[in-house]
């Protein structure tokens, strides 16, 4: 009989190492069933690794200790990347099936070594000696964080909490997979079909013809189909004269995930919560958020709702008063209604033409997503001498894909860089950086990552190309922020590297590069008509910058309103016994949000906090906001948007020391001094007296 495993082991790519160009992942030779097979086996080595570990009769060292265990399972973090990359971005039904399957599984594989316990006996020892061991800077770092870890996730329990805590972390792993993958179905399931072409007042004729080519592709040629995704649904709220067909996508988009269907997740949020309250008091803490929060640059819950709340008055005003316009300009037309939700877009747009004399529209033939492509890479080319070329022949895990080879000036290697950047069935929305291996050093050598940047942005139509929103500009430029991030990432060891730092510091990196998109200097490189190659006008840049301030009461509210609603979930100290939705309306009400607006993100499809990894820690990106406006303003005092001391500084302090560093000490190295909130107000148009430091 052959040897099954040995056939396995040659046929499948995850067992060897990968001899593709720069190492990415062998994504043409990669099948499905490649993936289960290379996941037990890589838990099966890792095991063994770390048996070997644990029960070595050598006296505790760096070498045999933590730096063994860093370098122990790579064939699971190899077949991992993979894998659940795939599973966010080009994922299926076989896909999401070995995904529940493996996920309880590989739970367990991590509560197997995190609370192993002579292996934390060894962790443990080395933590306690660490001073006396002549360590650089890294490695004591990495002893801390690796010490820290065990604890954190229960090493010092006795063992019938320790199963209790197996259990919870088997039933949380599950949990989050089944939400996301009940937000993806729910938004693939929806569609808004159009058969009367007087439906279609007011649209845009480039989402026009993507939803005529939409409705062709699904067999109904002659009509016009909407969908769930962004491109589809945020354009038709803000464009579509149909008040009723607004509504009906609307409340599709925000009743996701709240059906009472097969892909419900309002019991699935509850359960979360309940077992995140209950594995937070296992281990000591007074709740989920007070866990969470103390590895970050808030530390506590009461520092986030302190910055949350500082910002809550002075938008919610502001958004009081742009409500009053939009209702002054129903009223205006004649129209006899209250303004609900699914108008705020629309007449928000008939204000923004009216008070600017700008609509959106304009900008887009000047948004060419090859242009801003050059336009991003160019940024980052002024900033820090950073090369791009386009590689057409590298693997790729989907035809849209592509990817760059990015090195420095003088050609030495950087990274690889892949760029996914439209909807699809496959694809779960929003937008997000990831990585198919991280940067590290192997015998005093940089190893280079493999990064992903993945987005959903609007597809091209008829014979224009993709043209972009000034919104999916800006999501372009804060994803790529992150990117740079990894790419430039220059530590020594993996666990360390690029974003492996705190969530609200790890959104400074990608919202700095936000304020460059809107700088006439920065748009006059890209920002050019894709029919006559004509660059931006100076008026319609004028324009742009008019209406920077415009709708930020709203934006700032729906994005505080859901950073609220996380923290509400996450400080629970009893059992949530109540309706998600209840819950929800409850959270809100005590806020004192306006009917007008809801949270940016409801419970049932909060993507970040119940399956991205952002619980009780949505309120970063607003830290960040502050780290982000302030550290821009230390190049705009130059006098210089591309200042090389700055960017060297902002490079060599910040984007290379990944997690080597606390993350205040990194930012004062930067900037000289803690962050102030007035840049961000200023930025935001919210009228408030500072405080003098609030971070």
């Amino acid at each position: 009989m052959p040897n099954v495993k040995s056939q396995t082991t040659t046929m499948n790519p995850f067992f060897t190492t990968y001899t593709t160009p720069f190492h990415v992942p062998p994504f043409d030779k990669i099948k499905i069933e490649h993936f289960k097979p290379a996941i037990l086996e890589g838990m099966k080595q890792e095991s063994a690794e770390i048996t070997s570990i644990a029960y070595s009769e050598a006296e505790p060292s760096f070498e045999n200790t933590i730096l063994a265990m860093e370098n122990s399972g790579q064939l699971l973090t190899r077949v991992s990347s993979v894998f659940f990359n795939l599973n966010s971005a080009n994922t299926n039904e076989e896909i999401q099936a070995i995904a529940r399957e493996m996920a309880p599984e590989l739970a367990a594989h991590h509560d197997n070594i995190i609370l192993n316990h002579p292996l934390f006996l060894r962790v443990k020892q080395l933590w306690d000696t660490h001073e006396s061991l002549k360590l650089n800077a890294e490695q004591i770092k990495l002893v801390e964080k690796t010490h820290k870890s065990f604890v954190r996730s229960g090493a010092n329990l006795n063992e019938a909490d320790k199963a209790k805590l197996r259990t919870i972390n088997a039933k949380l792993s599950l949990l989050g997979l089944n939400f996301g993958q009940n937000l993806l179905a729910e938004t693939n399931a929806y569609q808004l079909l159009i058969d009367k072409k007087e439906d279609l007042s007011g649209l845009p004729e480039e989402l026009v013809l993507a939803a005529g080519e939409s409705a062709k592709q699904s067999g109904n040629e002659g009509k016009w189909l909407f969908s769930l995704q962004n491109p589809s649904v945020m354009p038709f709220l803000q464009y579509a004269d149909n008040r009723e067909l607004r509504k009906q996508i609307w409340e599709a988009y925000t009743l996701r995930g709240d059906n009472n269907n097969a892909h419900d997740n309002k019991e699935i949020v509850r359960n979360i919560v309940n077992l995140r309250r209950e594995k937070a008091a296992l281990l000591g803490y007074k709740d989920h958020a007070s866990y969470v929060l103390e590895e970050t640059m808030a530390k506590t819950p009461e520092n986030a709702y302190k910055l949350l709340n500082q910002l809550w008055q002075p938008a919610l005003n502001v958004a009081g008063r742009e409500a009053f316009d939009l209702q002054r300009m129903i009223d205006d037309s004649g129209a006899q209604f209250k303004l609900a939700p699914y108008d705020w877009k629309y007449y928000t747009e008939e204000l923004r033409k009216e008070r600017f004399d700008l609509d959106e529209q304009e900008l887009r033939p000047y948004f060419s997503l090859d242009k801003v492509c050059e336009g991003v890479f160019g940024v980052a080319t002024k900033l820090y001498g950073l090369q791009f070329k386009e590689l057409t022949d590298l693997p790729k895990y989907h035809e849209e894909v592509s990817a760059y080879e990015v090195s420095e000036a003088d050609g030495t290697d950087i990274g690889i860089l892949y760029t996914d950047f439209f909807p699809r069935a496959s694809k779960r929305g929003g937008a997000w950086m990831t990585s198919y291996s991280s940067q590290k050093m192997e015998n005093g050598k940089r190893i280079s990552p493999v990064i992903s940047i993945v987005c959903n942005f609007s597809k091209p139509t008829g014979d224009a190309p993709a043209l972009l929103t000034f919104d999916e500009v800006t999501t372009f430029f804060h994803e790529f922020g992150h990117s740079l991030h990894g790419l430039l990432s220059n530590v020594t060891y993996r666990s360390l590297a690029g974003t492996a730092v705190s969530r609200d510091f790890v959104e400074l990196p990608s919202q700095i590069m936000e304020n460059w998109a809107a700088e006439p200097e920065v748009l006059k490189m890209f920002a050019r008509h894709y029919k006559t190659n004509e660059v931006i006008p100076d008026e319609l840049i004028k324009k742009l910058h008019h209406t920077g301030t415009f709708d930020q009461g709203f934006a700032t509210i729906e994005y505080l309103a859901a950073s609220l609603l996380d923290l509400d979930y996450h400080t629970q100290t009893k059992e949530l016994k109540d309706d998600v939705d209840s819950f929800e309306r409850q959270s809100m009400k005590k806020a004192g949000l306006m009917d007008e607006i809801i949270p940016r993100y409801r419970s049932t499809y909060f993507n970040h906090i119940f399956a991205g990894g952002y619980s009780a820690g949505y309120y970063s990106y607003i830290w960040s906001g502050v780290l982000d406006t302030d550290a821009f303003e230390a190049f705009k005092e130059t006098g210089d948007l591309f200042n090389q001391e700055k960017a060297q500084s902002f490079r060599m302090n910040v984007l290379e020391k990944g997690g080597t560093e606390e993350p205040m000490v990194l930012y004062k190295k930067f900037r000289g001094a803690e962050p102030g909130i007035k840049a961000l107000l200023k930025k935001r148009g919210l009228n408030l007296e500072p405080e003098k430091k609030v971070i």
